[in-house]
Order: C-alpha cells, then structure tokens, then sequence
C-alpha cells in the first residue's frame, strides 16, 4: 500500500512539474548544450529570432505548455499522443489560442478517473480533531448520531454528517441583578420584596459549565439568557422566605448556596445541560431612598450589641460573688442551727438529770438550785452587803467605783449589741454569759459565802 502511493505521488510529481527541461519546448531536448561550431546560425549567441519564433534557449512558450498539458492529459485517461510537430504553428503565420486535442481522447475512463480522485478526496474530508476539553457532536443529516471524544475522529463527509464541537472546560459567567430602574414602580431591576415585607437589591454572579452537549446545542437558543432567567426566579424565592436582616448579615453563605441548588435544579428541568459551579453573592443593599434610616438602625442594632455584651459582662461578674455570698450564709445558718439544737438537747438532758436528783432528795436539791440562781443574779449587778449582826454606826459606801463599774459594763454591752447588729445575729452574742461575767464556784471569797449563809440563816 505505501508503495503504491509513493508511485500516485511520483506520477502526479512528474504531471505537474514544470522544471522538466521538455516541458513547453515540444519534448525536445535544450540546444545549450550542442557544439557552437556546429550549425553556422545557430552558433551565434546574439542572434534575434525570426518572425515569431521563440529562441531555442529562451523561456518556455504558453503554446508549448498547453500542448504538452494535452499531451499528458491524454496519456493520463488512455489517450493517442499527437504527432510530433502536429501543433507547430504555420511558418510566417500569426500565433493561435491554445486548442485542446481531443484526437483519442476517451471520456469514460476519464469520467471514472475524475471520480475516483474526487470520491478520495471527499472521503478525507471526514476525518477531524477535537481537542482535551472538547466534545464533537455527529449529526447525520441535522439529527444526533453520537458524541466524538477528544482525539483524530472521522465520520461520512458533508453533506451525510456534520460535526458540532462543544468546549466542556469552560467556565462563564454571567451577572444578575441589573441597575435599569422600571416605570411605575421607581425600583430597580434587582430589588426583591424580603418576608418581613422590606425592599433590598441583590446582585450576584453565576458561574456555570457545560456538562452535556447534546442537551447544550439541541434545547437552547440563548444559554446566558437561560441562566440569567433560572437565577432571577430562584433568588425572588429565597429572598421571599428569608427576612432582611437574615440576607444582609446572617445568611449570605446560605442563600448563596440554595441559589446554586435551585438554578441548577430549573435549569435541569429543561434539560439545558448546564452545570451552575458557584454562586458570587456580590452587593446587597436596601433602597437608596431608605439608605440613611437603614444606617441609622443598623447603628441601634450594634449599640444594643454592645449595651447587651456589657450586661452579660457585668451579670458574669456579680453572679459568683452573690452566689459565694449566698453559700457562706447558709454554712453559716446551718451552723447556728446545729449549735442551737444541740445546746437545747444538752439543757433537756441536763434537766432530766436535775429532776431525777431532785426526785431523791428535793429539798436539797431546791437549797442548792436556788443558791445557784442567786449566785448568777449576783454576779450580774452592783450589789453591797450590810452585815446586820454587827452594830456599826458609820457605813462607807464606795458610790465612785460602784458609778465607774457600771458605766463600763454599759459600754461593753453596747459594744457587744452593735458588733451583733450586721448580718446574721453571732452565736455568741446568745450563748450563755461569758466567763469573766459569770466567775467560777472556785473564785469566790470565804467572806462573800460566810455572809451569804448569815443572811439565810438570819432571814429564816
């Protein structure tokens, strides 16, 4: 098979070449390279051309190169050569147009030959490439046969099939949210009516591939126009659900990501064969006309931000301490409690002691209860005693100290009643008399019972 078409190419390299020596000179070989002796006018170099006869060795003449065209056309599709000389013009004689020489001339074989170079060349023409990325679509007389992948592909020639290519790796984009404002209405394009019944503009850009060319180039006319028209539906449903604030500052993320989803699925519905990659959330704003009171309430909202922060701030520090507070006075509570009860059982068991002694012997037991009392009453108050059994005249009372002595004890027990005063009453400010206001039996004088026991006995 090569060497079949390197002769076909050899042969129609030597058709149509016009570097061969013989081509428009009649076959015959250059006369350069004859001897110049030979031939008395031909030797001479400057010798000018007779009539309008060429010079042997000057430039091919277009007779001559017509002629030999039909001369190998001739051969080429099974024709006789024409004799030598035959188209010579007429000595002396004008020049003629060029004239094809039919004389042997077979159109069958050169119908079939015309053919076969046109059939091949039509064949070839099916052959084509698609690029990494791209996607060939194969009509067949205007209806889908099949999708080519990248590489060298070949189908039937025009006009049985055609080729669409379709560019699968491309992104574009296309923005949606136009300032154009619209008669009556005094709004822009872009302005949306948000849930809590305000007006904002949203503005944002689509990015989208194509993932089925089929689809792509069968049910679209304006693939920009489609997305633009999907991405204006399905933000004025989601701006619709949503409240102002919520696409302003809370939800800018969200909403970009529903608006992917929903352009995707209407654009799916339509079987557009486009992929939407991303959604650009680029400006939203509310009206112009409202722009001061938004800024104004957009300051409020931040200034009870903060006022809330330092709330919480402030609570986050008193909370522990009141709390700390609470607990200490209840241990302490709980402590007074426990020390009440426990001074209460022990005077009952001491009482129940009292009156199973007193149960064996009362009166004594009566004797000493009752010097017992008078000796707390005693212990308490300023107190003098006159021994009646002695007949003193003169008797000295030391009123200075006695006025001193009482003056202090006040003071003392102011002192204790306003230590006591803050807060939870002090256990010891209810428990029993402190020692150094009650003395012990021990600390008592002989003289102080020797006059107590003569003053029962005188009384008796």
């Amino acid at each position: 098979m090569r060497q079949t078409l390197h002769k076909v190419g050899d042969y129609f390299k030597g058709f149509f070449s016009v570097n061969d020596p013989g081509w428009g000179n009649n076959h015959q070989a250059p006369k350069g390279d004859k001897d110049p002796k030979e031939g008395g006018d031909q030797a001479q170099p400057n010798q000018q051309p007779q009539g309008n006869r060429r010079p042997e060795n000057g430039p091919p003449d277009l007779d001559d190169l017509w002629r030999d065209f039909n001369d190998k056309l001739n051969n080429l599709f099974g024709g006789k050569k024409r004799p030598s000389g035959g188209g010579q013009p007429p000595s002396g004689g004008g020049r003629k147009p060029p004239q094809f020489n039919v004389e042997g001339f077979n159109p069958k074989a050169a119908s079939l030959g015309a053919l076969v170079i046109v059939t091949l060349v039509w064949l070839f023409s099916g052959f084509f490439m698609i690029q990494e990325g791209q996607a060939g679509v194969v009509l067949t007389f205007g209806k889908y046969d099949y999708t080519a992948r990248p590489g060298i592909n070949w189908r039937m020639p025009w006009p049985i099939q055609s080729t669409e290519t379709v560019n699968l790796s491309a992104v574009r984009s296309v923005e949606v949210g136009r300032s154009v404002m619209i008669k009556g209405t005094n709004q822009k394009d872009s302005s949306m009516l948000t849930e809590d019944e305000n007006i904002i503009d949203v503005r944002f850009a689509v990015q989208y591939r194509l993932k089925d060319p089929m689809e792509y180039l069968f049910n679209n006319r304006d693939p920009d126009m489609a997305v633009v028209q999907a991405a204006e539906t399905a933000v004025r449903e989601i701006v619709g659900r949503s409240k102002m604030d919520t696409v302003l500052y809370e939800g800018r993320e969200k909403i970009a990501i529903d608006l992917a989803l929903a352009i995707q699925a209407i654009l799916d519905s339509y079987k557009t064969g486009i992929f939407v990659t991303s959604v650009t959330v680029q400006n939203v704003q509310p009206p112009e006309q409202v722009q001061a009171a938004f800024d104004d309430a957009v300051k409020a909202g931040q200034d009870r931000e903060r006022l809330k922060s330092e709330g919480e701030a402030y609570a986050n520090d008193i909370l522990p301490r009141a709390k700390g507070t609470a607990a200490r006075l209840i241990q302490e509570a709980e402590g007074y409690r426990a020390r009440v009860s426990a001074m209460a059982e022990g005077d009952a068991l001491r009482f129940k002691q009292i009156y199973s002694e007193y149960a064996k012997a009362p009166q004594v037991t009566r004797d000493r209860m009752y010097i017992d009392t008078m000796k707390e009453i005693y212990n308490n108050v300023t107190k003098v005693l006159v021994d009646t059994a002695k007949s003193n005249s003169l008797l000295y009372l030391p009123l200075d100290k006695i006025i001193n002595q009482v003056t202090t004890e006040a003071q003392q027990a102011a002192q204790l009643q306003g230590a006591a005063l803050p807060g939870v009453v002090s256990p010891n400010a209810i428990s029993s008399p402190t020692p150094s206001a009650a003395p012990s039996p021990a600390e008592r004088t002989p003289e102080k019972r020797d006059g107590l026991r003569s003053r029962d006995r005188g009384d008796r």
